[in-house]
Order: C-alpha cells, then structure tokens, then sequence
C-alpha cells in the first residue's frame, strides 16, 4: 500500500496517521539518509526578542502538511501543465527534529548545524522548519564542508526584517543576526534580501553594512513597482543559492501567527512566483522556514501557508532540476 495513495482499500486521509511533513517516511536513523530531500525541525526560539512560540512551529507546519497528502500521484497544476512531487519519483523523507537543549543556544545550535551536515553528506537538500531565525546561523554553518568542494552559495532571504544586527548587548546569535552572520561567511557569495519594510530591528548602519557585505535589499513595494522578472534578473544567474522564508514576510493579514508581524507584506503568490523563477535561475542547495508560531493563529492559516509555500517550493526544486539522486 502507498504511504501516500488509496491503493489497497486505505483512503488515509490528512487527518488519519502519524503527522510527518506530507505523510512522507520518518527516518531517525541521520546515518542511512536515502532521498532527495530530508526534512528536519529546529524547534528553537531562545533568540527571539518579542513574543515566543516559534518552537512549536515544526508541529504546526508538519500536521498542516497533512492537508497536501491525498494521494492523486503527486501534485498536478493545471496553470503550468505539470505535476509536482509525483509518487513514483519523489523521495522525501522527515528526519524529526533536531535536539534541543533549554536555555544553551550554543548546543542546539550545534544539533542543529549536524543535521544539516548529515543531509548534505547524503546528497539530500535539507529543509529545515524553524524554529525562530536565529536557526538559520547553524544551517548556514552547516554548509561549510559542503562549499569547500562544491563552490559558494548565494542566500535569497523572504523577510520583513533585514536581520542584520552584528551585536546588541552581547548577542550575537539572535534572531537578529543571522543575516550578518551568514554574510560574514566566506562561501556566501551575496545576499537578496526581499520584503524588508518600515521599522525594522536594524538601525541605519545595519543596512549600510549589509550593502557594503554585498546585500541587495528591497521592499515589498519596491519588488512591485519593479516586477518578478526584474527581481530575479538581480540575483545572479546559475548561482547555488540557499533560501530563507520567514514567515513574516507575508502579510499579517494572511499570516498572524508569528511573533513579530510586519503590515504591507507580500501575498501569496509573490513569493510562489519569485520562487518558482528562482528554481529556474540556478540551483536551490537549501531551504528554511521560520518564525511560525502556531498559538497566536488559532485558525492554523499560517502554518498551512507555510506548508503550502514548502510543498510547492519543494516540488518545483525537484522538476526544474531533476531529483540528484534519483535512479
């Protein structure tokens, strides 16, 4: 019987099972990693400056995903003639959760950063669900080894906020920082920073950091006055890129819950349509969603955005190049 179908008399329908991201196999095992894509919860939120509950966001997300398991053979999207994550070649599978160990954001970062190193060294694109923004930091970390022997990746951040703050009474590690910290990195070779808008957590000097550390930052308005081509003609061509969502970075109108919201946001088909020009421009190495935090949305619209950005995210890295690992 599918895991994922009817065959065999079971309809297993999205509430029926255990809740892993899409119904897809749980492997606990991070040794024996035989996908394409692997999917690993950081359900950290020691970093945030605001409201908490972004570590319930991994939960959240995975059963949300539950509603895009029907069965029908994968995904099929009428508008581009293409069906996404088919069954017979689709390879995903949830590695659970990263150890988290309260009040030591150096560990869980730590826990965090292996994860991701056990997915690239089994040829897998991680794609971590956070968690609060400071996971970021050890997914970048984690792809260390990986760009010594494969070249720099380029960081595409979805944000209200440019989370470029270098240190701030001691912290360093904070859901503030993680784009300064990537930046700092010698294998990242420039940042596209989109969304960011009105009061941010950075000050002045924070944003003439980022564009002298080679960020091109722009606001919602900015990428619709210039367009989603436009946009995309920015961001270098053929480049391996790592993408960060932050979930703040749709409009709160569609997405409450998350502990800093940020009105003007995007909508969400222009982040799907930047996406999905993005998969065609070059290769998406890596993937993170953050800052979910289920308990200030008791309709559960914001972690079912998040996963439908995820499936769609991920089903497109897989058609327009080719599953890596598929035989």
């Amino acid at each position: 019987m599918s895991a994922h179908g009817y065959e065999g008399g079971r309809l297993n329908l999205p509430f029926v099972g255990i809740s892993t991201f899409g119904k897809y196999p749980y492997v606990s095992d991070w040794d024996a990693i035989d996908a394409d894509v692997a999917i690993l919860g950081a359900p950290f939120d020691f970093g945030t400056q605001f409201r908490p509950g972004a570590r319930f966001g991994p939960r959240a997300i995975r059963e949300a995903s539950t509603l895009f398991s029907f069965g029908h053979g994968g995904a099929y999207d009428h508008e581009d003639d293409i069906t996404y994550l088919p069954s017979e070649t689709t390879r995903i599978v949830d590695l659970g959760d990263a150890d988290i160990v309260h009040t030591s954001t150096e560990k869980s970062h730590q826990n965090i950063k292996f994860g991701v190193e056990k997915c690239l060294e089994a040829g897998a694109l991680p794609v971590v669900l956070g968690g609060d923004h400071s996971v970021n930091i050890p997914c970048i970390d984690g792809f260390a080894a990986d760009c010594e022997k494969n070249g720099p990746i380029h960081i595409v951040q979805i944000d209200a906020h440019l989370d470029f703050v270098d240190e701030r009474h001691g912290v360093r590690f904070g859901h503030g920082n993680p784009m300064r910290r990537a930046a700092e990195k010698p294998y990242v070779s420039g940042l596209t920073q989109v969304g960011i808008r009105n009061v941010s957590s950075t000050a002045k000097e924070g944003y003439e950091d980022a564009r002298r550390m080679g960020s091109d930052i722009l606001s919602v308005r900015q990428l619709r006055k210039l367009g989603t081509e436009a946009v995309l003609d920015r961001i270098p061509e053929g480049a391996r890129y790592y993408v960060t969502i932050d979930i703040d970075g749709f409009d709160p109108s569609i997405a409450p819950g998350t502990g800093t919201p940020s009105h003007g946001g995007f909508l969400y088909y222009e982040v799907l349509e930047l996406l999905d020009g993005l998969t065609q421009r070059g290769d998406v190495m890596g993937l993170d969603l953050v800052e979910v935090a289920p308990d200030y949305d008791h309709t559960g619209s914001t972690a079912i955005l998040a996963a439908q950005i995820l499936m769609n995210t991920i089903g497109r890295i897989l058609h327009h190049k080719g599953s890596p690992n598929a035989r």
